[in-house]
């Protein structure tokens, strides 16, 4: 499984052997049962994790409601936004199957930074990329209505519509679970 980690670095920059080979022998590979909290709002984030197996969500919780950011599939790499900062996290992360993810601290990461500069390029490579589509996602939800939000998540992450129950999907969307259900029914008899 750790070769799905180097896969995925392995889109920004060429591994070499000796990189490839400490990666893979310091990746702490953990299993998560569907349900378990992996951040708490008012935790501190100590861990990274990029996901072998299973979905993570990231989400809120404003005046009593869930409010779903993301979710984070197979090939994704999970970074809380106070991740190593000692600040309290604002959101939750939560298991929503079955899990299986490498995890990583900000020990290990200064570790492998001062052993194999070249991954100190690599994070920030990475890091520009995530932010840049995150960047894009933020400007196509508040550009769309939740019909075209919805049909984008169809031709994009069509496997989120069947492993996420409704509820977190509409809220995903931005739109309570019923406008979801009448949003689904106009777009089947389409």
């Amino acid at each position: 499984m750790e070769n799905e980690i180097i896969k995925y670095l392995s889109k920004y920059m060429t591994i070499p052997k000796e990189l490839e080979e400490a990666i893979i022998e310091r990746t702490d590979i953990r299993s998560y049962k569907k349900g378990t909290v992996l951040l708490q709002e008012g935790k501190i984030s100590n861990e990274c994790y990029f996901i072998l197996k299973g979905c993570i969500r990231s989400y809120y919780i404003n005046d009593g409601n869930e409010m779903t950011t993301e979710f984070f599939t197979e090939g994704q790499a999970v970074t809380p936004s106070v991740y190593g900062t000692n600040t309290p996290s604002a959101h939750y992360l939560e298991c929503i199957e079955d899990t299986i993810a490498g995890a990583g601290t900000p020990e290990q990461e200064n570790e492998m930074y001062q052993n194999f500069p070249q991954t100190e390029s690599l994070a920030r490579i990475i890091g520009e990329a995530v932010m840049g589509e995150q960047q894009d996602n933020l400007a196509e939800f508040k550009m769309t209505s939740p019909e075209e939000r919805y049909i984008q998540l169809q031709k994009k992450r069509p496997d989120l519509i069947q492993r996420v129950p409704q509820y977190q999907l509409a809220s995903y969307l931005g739109v309570t679970p019923e406008s979801l259900s009448r949003i689904r029914k106009r777009l089947s008899k389409k």
